[in-house]
Formats: C-alpha cells, sequence, structure tokens
C-alpha cells in the first residue's frame, strides 16, 4: 500500500511539474512539437518524467503485492495529489468542497490500507490475457477515431476508454508470471500491457484537447478503477482481511468519490484559471 501511495505521490507531482515546464515553453513559436523540444530542455518537465518512471515501478511493486482494487483507488488519488501541489506551486485556489474532496480521498484510502489483504494467488481463466489484449486493441482503435466520434460523447468516451487502458495495465502486471525474455514474449499479458498503456495515453491526450478536463478524467477514474477492481475479485482471487469486506467497500467508494469531486485536476489548470474558484 505504501508503494501505491507512492506511485500516486509521483504521478500527482509530475503532473504539475510538466504543466509549469510546457506553460514556461508556450512562450515560442513552431508548433507541438517544437513547444515539446522546448519543454524537455527544463528541469521541471525531466524531474516529471522521471517521477513517472518512478510511479510505474511502484505501481508494479503495488500490484505484485496489494489487491487491485486498493491499487486502483490510491492511483486515482493521484488528483488529490495534484491539486494541492497545484495551490502550492500554481496559486490555484481549491474551494471549500474541493479540499473536503481532498480529505474524503484521505479517509477512503485509510480505510481501504486498513481492510485490504494481500494480493490473490488466483491465475484467472486461461483466456483472461487474451481478453485483456483485445481490450487493448479496442482502447486503441477508439483513440485512433476520436475525432470522428460524436462531439458530445467525444469526451466522456475517450476518457472511459484511457480508463480501461490504464485498468489493462494494472490486471496485465498481475497476469504476468515470469520476467524471464522467453517468457514474457510468449505472455499474451506483455503485448496487453504495453498496448494498454500506449492506447490510455492516446485517448487520455485526445480526450484532453477535444473536450472537458473534468468530464474526461471523471470518466477515466471510473474506468480505470472499476472494472480491474471486478477482475481482480472475481478471476484472480483478490480478498480482504477477515470480517472487512465492508470497509474496504466503503473505503473504495469514498475515495472514488473524493477522486470524482478533484476530476477537474486531470490536467493541471492554469494559474489565471484559479481566479473566483
Amino acid at each position: 500500500m505504501v508503494c501505491a501511495l507512492g506511485a500516486a505521490v509521483c504521478f500527482g507531482t509530475a503532473t504539475v511539474l510538466q504543466a509549469v515546464a510546457a506553460r514556461a515553453a508556450g512562450s515560442g513559436g513552431g508548433g507541438e512539437a517544437a513547444l515539446l523540444l522546448r519543454a524537455v530542455r527544463q528541469w521541471r518537465y525531466l524531474a516529471g518524467l522521471g517521477l513517472d518512471g518512478v510511479g510505474f515501478l511502484l505501481q508494479i511493486a503495488a500490484l505484485r503485492s496489494v489487491p487491485i482494487y486498493a491499487v486502483g483507488a490510491a492511483l486515482a488519488s493521484s488528483l488529490a495529489v495534484t491539486a494541492v501541489v497545484a495551490a502550492r506551486l500554481l496559486r490555484v485556489r481549491l474551494s471549500r468542497v474541493e479540499w473536503g474532496a481532498v480529505g474524503v480521498v484521505c479517509a477512503g484510502l485509510a480505510m481501504l490500507g486498513v481492510a485490504s489483504g494481500t494480493e490473490g494467488e488466483l491465475e484467472g481463466p486461461g483466456a483472461l490475457k487474451y481478453v485483456m489484449l483485445a481490450v487493448a486493441v479496442g482502447v486503441l482503435l477508439l483513440g485512433l477515431a476520436g475525432g470522428r466520434l460524436p462531439e458530445r460523447w467525444r469526451g466522456p468516451l475517450l476518457g472511459l476508454g484511457a480508463g480501461f487502458g490504464f485498468g489493462v495495465v494494472e490486471v496485465s502486471v498481475r497476469l504476468i508470471d515470469s520476467l524471464a525474455p522467453s517468457e514474457l514474449l510468449a505472455n499474451p499479458a506483455t503485448y496487453a500491457l504495453l498496448l494498454g498503456g500506449g492506447a490510455a495515453f492516446l485517448c487520455l491526450t485526445s480526450a484532453l484537447q477535444r473536450g472537458s478536463v473534468t468530464t474526461a478524467t471523471a470518466a477515466m477514474v471510473i474506468g480505470e478503477t472499476v472494472g480491474p477492481a471486478l477482475v481482480g475479485v472475481v478471476w484472480l482471487g483478490d480478498r480482504t482481511r477477515e470480517g472487512l469486506g465492508w470497509l474496504a467497500v466503503l473505503g473504495f467508494l469514498v475515495a472514488v468519490a473524493g477522486a470524482l469531486g478533484l476530476a477537474r485536476f486531470g490536467e493541471a489548470p492554469a494559474e489565471e484559471e484559479s481566479v473566483g474558484v
């Protein structure tokens, strides 16, 4: 659980550092490629990428130790980290409701920490790896078709697709038993993990460019928490501590609800957007 929370801190902080770097690099011309080149020359952007890498390693460690439902809820809490860091570095003013949502996320994670058991030991049905690969392909196709989706549903669908892609990564980590190169190359879960992660970023980027950040992020949080949690409980044997199943369910719902309340921080807000919040 400490690894899961550490991953959330890394991801949440990286979002703000990259936003600060991108904002500082945005004064020149040359299009998106030039903007990226200017951004990667800044230590904040590079630090954000480093934190993303550390966060991913912590996420893998957490998924190998605790149930998927606990890791998913903890990763969704990265929105709370982004909100707090943005309030500090970007001088974004959080409303009382949003500060309350930060507290709600913390309370939910505390309940999950108390109630979570160890990860399940079941391997799941043999077809599960191929199902994850099929879902990853579906998410990729959704991301590629993002510009042609109906405008009204574009943001929610792409956000949900991003959530499913990140969920595929969470489940696939559990379906990889050996890190031997020969077995990794023969395991469909390896390709599901790589394709699911890439497709998720594609969907999320398209969603943030083409619609409401809040709507897309809320859909993503639902997609990356609920589905993987059900897979972990139903097929992979994830359980809670004896007699604390109700507390785990309550903690999961509370943490996700708090994250949804902070969905606008799916993309760190600009400093000028904070006026009047």
